[in-house]
């Protein structure tokens, strides 16, 4: 079932089309990547999905149905562009923003309490947000953007700002937040991010649709159809690249008449990092 629905949506800004009859649909409770380079056009689709902008032509659906105002309350919207009132105490600025989706006071403050606890920030409540540093930030707004449990998340390059440790963190959240039900739209240019945590990707380049599906689907639609064997033998430890074509039962039965000592047998499939180079500078399109 699909939670969003992008039907031949197209968007231009004068001369300039931003968006090209694009379609394509997330599924509800998975994370799916919203791939494309700089200027490709997610950040357009990503505010036509909250009704910041609207498009020339096309609709979004949520769960089935035209989506309205009310709809864009369920989403929890963590843009690139932070937006945080840097005068404020912390505290009063996670409650601000808390109750704006909906939270009563007492209730936002509760669950504020424990995610300050659970990112190990619950010493700030009380200093200004200009005293946090660029990592910190990111830390509260990921939490006013996930605090009032939102059905629906976009999340516009989460991991920019953090170092390795707090950028793991934030991962593992990610992952805790799917468990629990949630739809995660992730637009980044970290392709291990990708692989590490999207069920679905859809790449954007140009104002258009290049693909969309599993990322295993399509890590395995452009490999190379290769296997790696790895065996043992007299003379040690030996790794083999085969076409995946000839590496059936009979490649193994060969090894195996060797006398040697099968280690482990895999697929090999590119890095998602390949694929984005491939489709965007290839033009390949779907």
């Amino acid at each position: 079932m699909s939670i969003i629905q992008i039907k031949n949506v197209t968007k231009t800004f004068g001369e300039k089309v931003a968006l090209d009859n694009v379609s394509l649909e997330i599924p509800e409770g998975k994370i799916f990547g919203l791939l494309g380079p700089n200027g490709a056009g997610k950040t357009t689709l990503i505010r036509i999905i909250n009704r910041i902008t609207i498009p020339n032509a096309g609709e979004v659906l949520f769960q089935g149905r035209p989506i309205t105002q009310s709809d864009v309350e369920k989403i929890g919207y963590m843009p690139e562009e932070r937006g945080l009132y840097r005068k404020m105490k912390v505290g009063d600025q996670a409650m601000y923003l808390a109750q704006l989706k909906g939270m009563s006071a007492a209730e936002a403050q509760h669950e504020l309490k424990k995610w300050f606890v659970r990112f190990e920030i619950q010493g700030w409540w009380d200093k200004k947000v200009e005293e946090l540093s660029k990592g910190m930030a990111q830390k509260l707004q990921f939490i006013t953007t996930v605090v009032h449990k939102p059905s629906l998340m976009i999340l516009d390059e989460p991991f920019s700002g953090f170092d390795p440790v707090n950028a793991d963190i934030i991962r593992k959240e990610i992952l805790r937040l799917k468990d629990e039900g949630a739809t995660i739209i992730l637009s980044t240019h970290n392709m291990e991010s990708v692989e590490e945590l999207c069920d679905n990707i859809a790449l954007i380049n140009k104002s258009q649709l290049v693909i969309t599906g599993g990322v295993d689907e399509i890590r395995r639609e452009y490999g190379n159809n290769n296997i790696e064997l790895v065996y043992t033998d007299q003379d040690g430890r030996h790794t083999e690249i085969l076409p995946r074509e000839t590496d059936g039962k009979t490649t193994l039965e060969t090894y195996l008449a060797k006398e040697v000592t099968i280690n482990s047998y895999k697929e090999l499939m590119p890095r998602m990092n390949d694929i984005f180079i491939k489709l965007v500078t290839e033009g390949v399109q779907k």
